[in-house]
This record gives structure tokens, sequence and C-alpha cells, in this order.
């Protein structure tokens, strides 16, 4: 069966490809989920138009991202987290994190856009790559501190 993706769909192809499906993927998945169309000649012609505008979209996409790619450059963001031997954290700083503290700076970036290969697990100094297009990533400089621990003396513990 060939369809028509109307949408990026991974290891298939990009929107407005051609591409040949099995008949109960197509049938069953792709078109019910409207991310694709049956490849028809009227279709064919409606897909050039849906082209012509993403093309468009994305210009405008990129561009966008490309102004919040120079203003994210700056931003640089701290954690102080307990630490143990090592520096080794007890928790971690994942991508949540990182996007609620964005959140906190007036950027709202989806955490998913936010690459981390494994949560940050270490005191440190990290540049962490945010993409906001697929054309268009952006290194954030995230610091992780050693929480400074309340000291607690004996006697204030006996008194308690």
């Amino acid at each position: 069966m060939e369809v028509i993706l109307k949408e990026d769909v991974a290891k298939l192809g990009s929107r407005g490809d051609v591409v040949k499906v099995a008949e109960g993927y197509g049938r069953n998945y792709l078109l019910p989920k409207k991310l694709a169309i049956e490849a028809t000649a009227a279709n064919r012609a409606v897909i050039e138009q849906m082209k012509s505008a993403a093309v468009r979209r994305l210009v405008r996409e990129k561009g966008d991202a490309e102004r919040l790619a120079a203003l994210l450059a700056d931003v640089s963001l701290s954690f102080a987290r307990k630490a143990g031997e090592h520096d080794l954290l007890f928790g971690s700083v994942t991508a949540a994190d990182i996007a609620r503290e964005l959140e906190h700076k007036s950027f709202n970036i989806d955490r998913r856009k936010i690459h981390l290969d494994e949560p940050l697990k270490h005191v440190g100094e990290f540049s962490v790559p945010i993409r906001l297009h697929k054309d268009v990533t952006v290194p954030v400089k995230v610091i992780i501190k050693r929480e400074a621990a309340a000291e607690t003396s004996a006697a204030e513990v006996r008194e308690g």
C-alpha cells in the first residue's frame, strides 16, 4: 500500500514523503491516526499544497528557534543538591528539573527538547544541549553545587 505521510514518522519518513507500507500498518495505524493519507492522484495535489505551507511554517519556526537560541546561549542554571562522597549526588538533576528552572527564568521549554543521555548525578559544571528545532540546538550551562549541610552539634541533638 502506498501512502503519503502527513507528519514525520520515525523510521519511516518525513512529511510529504510517498512510502510503501504493509496494508495492516497503513490501514490500522497510519490512516486512523491521521499520520498519512492514501496515495491517490487527488491526494498528491493536496500534499503539494501542504508541502509548500509546511516549508513556509518551517522557515518561521526556525527563525523563532534561532532567536530563542540567542537568548538561551547566555543562560546559566544553578542547582544545589545533597551530595555524598566523591561529589556523587543523592538524587539527580533531570531534564524535568532543567525545564522547571528554565520556566522560572521565563523560558517555556518542553522537557523532551532537553537532551540528557542520563540524569546528571555529580557535582560540577555541565553543558546540556537543548534542541529547539531540528536544525537549531543550543547548549545551556548547568552548574550543580553541593547543598550546604545544616550542621548540628551533639549538644543540639541531646537537647531535642
